[in-house]
């Protein structure tokens, strides 16, 4: 079973009156765990991409001397021909 909490967090007068202005006083508290939910889910992305920087051995890339014969190369491909 999950359960609601109570935070105490400090805000200043300004902050509190746009977070009013946009949502309403009675909509504060589920707009800010909006709010901390997607930073959470961006900081957690961005530590997976720092996680996974330098996983794959740069040894080049076939398109690298040439990109537009390599695209011209995949799209005569037959197999991509559609």
């Amino acid at each position: 079973m999950l359960w609601d909490m109570r935070l105490h967090i400090h805000l200043d007068d300004a902050l509190v009156a746009e977070l009013d202005e946009a949502v309403g006083q009675r909509q504060r508290s589920a707009y800010i765990g909006r709010a901390v939910r997607r930073l959470l889910d961006e900081d957690r992305r961005r530590m997976a991409l720092r996680a996974s920087l330098g996983s794959i051995e740069d040894g080049g890339h076939e398109w690298d001397d040439d990109p537009a014969a390599w695209v011209r190369q995949q799209r005569s491909d037959e197999r991509r021909a559609g």
